[in-house]
């Protein structure tokens, strides 16, 4: 037990039945027999994988979701520090994998071990409508959100064929489709208890065992309600985050830029909050996806962000707790103007320009095999003593 004691206070813990990722950690002495007989690195992954027995706390409103912030895991600079020594030690000259030896380091200081793994990988699309597609924003109407959740189902979507080829295990979540969010423009979207609900989907749909999550969306008007909250949280005129969505010409971006002017007047200096202002302007696929990045934060995972939509999502743990999305990486930047203005508010350079605009995690899903790149290479190659390779003179 000495030993299982040590292990849990290595993870912030002191052994005593005490918090781990906003749930409670039982372990018996058997759990600590076996983790005797396992590597450093088996130590990570089977306290990770098999060791929590939970208990769950009630997420009832904003206020309990901001609780979840309390003491979430770092980066484990002792995992990347011996990543980095790796990628020091490998047959090639420093620093020619360019970013790939980036990911790496950062991939196994998110997971606490070297090597980095992205051997299981989940993927989450949530999907909810919105009642501000009544003012005109999209050029599809709201059923299409419910005919793509039937479609995703029969595996006829882009994101089936992606997470297919790439061994992903893939989950759609739609969130009361029947019942869409408020207009915006005239009321709050969701009520506390909505949003409330909607973040814990996000938050319980994280499996512990995934070595990588993928986040994305589907909701017909959902850029509009992005683009609303990416400039409450970062200021600027709608117009600046506004964009087509799915295919509407120059008149309807303007008049959809209009639509969003007209909610951040209504709701003022209400939208000084972050979670007020995801519940305000946001929409429940939008909350599900801040717990669930939450989620694999306190769970070590790390994520790759897909398009505008995911990224307005996760900028609300930014805004409120900077830092918070340390353990994200931005797939890819889309078509969609707002995207690119909110990475740079973000800081996060994103790994494909690849001119995508579909959503439903697509581009974050291409943008997997170069993280696997990254740690295919990282892994398996060969140390300049194991090749007998000369290293660099200076």
């Amino acid at each position: 037990m000495l030993l299982a004691s040590g292990l849990f206070a290595a993870f912030g813990q002191d052994g005593a039945g005490t918090r781990v990722k906003n749930r409670t950690l039982a372990y018996t002495s058997l759990s600590g027999l076996i983790v005797s007989f396992l590597s450093s690195e088996d130590v990570i992954r089977f306290l990770k994988c098999y060791c929590c027995a939970f208990i769950e706390e009630p997420i009832l409103n904003y206020r309990d979701i901001t609780k979840q912030f309390q003491n979430p895991p770092g980066f484990d600079e002792d995992a990347a520090h011996t990543a980095q020594r790796r990628q020091e030690n490998l047959t090639k000259p420093h620093g020619s994998l360019g970013r790939l030896e980036e990911l790496a380091v950062w991939c196994a200081g998110w997971q606490g071990h070297n090597p980095p793994a992205a051997d299981v990988v989940q993927i989450l699309v949530f999907a909810g409508n919105h009642g501000v597609t009544t003012r005109g924003v999209s050029a599809f109407p709201s059923e299409v959100t419910v005919q793509m959740v039937a479609n995703f189902a029969a595996g006829g979507a882009a994101i089936n064929q992606l997470a297919n080829q790439q061994n992903a295990d893939l989950t759609v979540i739609d969130l009361e489709l029947e019942t869409p969010t408020a207009d915006f423009t005239v009321e709050p979207a969701m009520s506390e208890e909505i949003c409330a609900a909607a973040f814990t989907r996000g938050f319980d749909a994280v499996r512990l065992e995934a070595d990588v999550l993928i986040v994305g969306e589907m909701g017909i008007g959902n850029t509009t309600a992005a683009a609303a909250l990416s400039c409450a949280l970062y200021g600027g005129e709608p117009l600046d985050w506004t964009g087509p969505g799915t295919g509407l010409d120059p008149a309807g971006v303007a008049a959809k830029a209009r639509v969003i002017a007209t909610a951040i007047a209504c709701h003022g200096e209400d939208l000084g909050n972050s979670f007020e202002a995801l519940r305000r302007v946001g929409g429940r696929e939008l909350a599900a996806i801040v717990g669930a990045i939450l989620a694999a934060r306190q769970k070590r995972i790390p994520v790759i962000l897909d398009g505008f939509v995911a990224t307005a999502s996760a900028a609300v743990l930014e805004h409120a707790h900077p830092g918070a999305l340390d353990h994200c990486v931005a797939g890819h930047v889309s078509e969609e103007p707002g995207h690119r203005r909110l990475l740079e508010c973000l800081g996060k350079t994103p790994l494909l320009d690849l001119g995508m605009r579909l959503g439903e995690a697509s581009g974050a899903a291409v943008a997997l095999s170069i993280l696997r790149s990254a740690l295919v290479t990282h892994n398996g190659m060969a140390t300049f003593e194991e090749a007998a390779v000369s290293r660099e003179t200076q």
